[in-house]
């Protein structure tokens, strides 16, 4: 969600009378590439750009095509062969090993198209989305490079072309169910769409303003999180600490199951210093639809959390438990409280990531691909009525 954010705050800052602008994105990898497909860079025609595509070495010739995209206004992929070490057309030899596929849209702020408003609307996302692009298409039933059809989380499909919704039907639902994002040919290979599930921006979800929670909100943000610190003291929420933050909130223990809106992409951190505090908050989120609550502290301190919720009812699911996090973060031999932020923060990307915080080196296979669903944030991850109606709009 960072760098959906980031682009639309550049494109809002763009003078569209002096300047123009396209959108690249990556749409398919085969091999090995710095960045996995949906990885998105807003470039203008003055040679600004934010966002990647690469690490560094696919964006200057991506400008370069984007002039093309820009003066024909016809959306084009672009398809880069990092395979050869020792190849330099692009003036410098990659070495990823990988054929990676870019798609480059123009932008035109008033189209009803326009792809940065459809970024803008996966902002707003509460639940699982699907995003279906075409990237290659030769003349079949007026599909047209860069058409889309967009499942929306409460079930309607947004689409730019009607004929590319019938032939996507089945196939939008199917990637929900998959949470993974993937190519798909049709029409005897003439037409490749690249479906992209959109997945929420995590919530990060504080209890306890002191001086250690700091540099977890500033680090949450930098990744682009949702961030709320709550307390019961208002003194502890003080806007100089948590310039980083999105909301504070003064919120009594008693009330904390009424004032917030908790969600399966909802990450909770227990840091008040305050046993008794947590204990009257904890037996509120724990039944919540959270998929993480850490709890800072030793063991045991958790574990007295844990006796005090089994004592006034509570049962200790596997579910429940799965959520649970304590001690919390990586094991990464973090002491300070900068370091400790880096642990919990790492713990909740791997969380929601489906993976376990290992040594890359030691795992097997690309390192951008997502586990299976039943791993990890699956467990408790679900989707309530995903699909109340759909309806199809064009």
């Amino acid at each position: 969600m960072k760098e959906f954010k980031t682009i639309l705050e550049t494109y809002k800052g763009i003078d569209f009378s002096k300047r123009k602008a396209a959108l690249a994105t990556v749409v398919q990898v085969r091999g090995s590439s710095y960045r996995s497909p949906g990885a998105r860079m807003l470039m203008l025609d003055n040679g600004r750009w934010v966002g990647s595509i690469s690490g560094g070495c696919l964006e200057g010739d991506a400008l370069r095509k984007s002039r093309k995209v820009i003066m024909s206004n016809q959306s084009q992929t672009v398809t880069y062969d990092t395979t050869d070490d020792d190849d330099n057309k692009l003036g410098i030899g990659l070495g990823c090993n990988g054929i990676i596929d870019i798609l480059i849209e123009p932008i035109d702020p008033e189209a009803d198209h326009n792809p940065i408003k459809q970024i803008e609307s996966f902002l707003g996302f509460k639940n699982y989305g699907v995003v279906a692009t075409v990237f290659e298409s030769h003349g079949s039933d007026n599909i047209k490079v860069g058409d889309k059809s967009i499942l929306l989380p409460e079930g309607n499909i947004y689409s730019t072309n009607s004929n590319l919704t019938q032939l996507l039907d089945k196939d939008l639902d199917s990637m929900v169910s998959k949470r993974k994002s993937e190519t798909k040919f049709y029409k005897k290979r003439k037409v490749k769409v690249f479906f992209e599930v959109i997945q929420p921006g995590i919530d990060l979800l504080i209890f306890g303003g002191g001086f250690d929670a700091k540099p977890v909100t500033e680090l949450a943000n930098v990744l682009g999180w949702n961030v709320t610190v709550s307390d019961e003291c208002v003194a502890h929420l003080i806007p100089i600490n948590f310039p980083k933050v999105d909301q504070m909130v003064s919120c009594q223990r008693d009330y904390v199951a009424k004032e917030f809106d908790i969600s399966p992409f909802t990450a909770i951190v227990l840091m008040s210093h305050n046993l008794n505090y947590d204990k009257e908050v904890i037996m509120q989120i724990i039944k919540s639809d959270a998929s993480y609550i850490g709890i800072l502290g030793p063991k045991n301190r958790a574990e007295k959390l844990i006796a005090h919720m089994e004592n006034n009812g509570i049962e200790m699911t596997e579910e429940t438990r799965h959520k649970l996090h304590y001690p919390i973060g990586l094991d990464i031999g973090a002491e300070t409280p900068d370091e400790i932020a880096v642990s919990i923060i790492s713990e909740i990307q791997a969380k929601f990531s489906n993976r376990t915080g290992g040594f890359l080196k030691y795992r097997k296979g690309p390192i951008h691909l997502k586990d299976s669903k039943d791993d990890q944030v699956f467990k408790q991850v679900y989707l309530k009525n995903f699909f109340p109606s759909k309806k199809s709009s064009s």
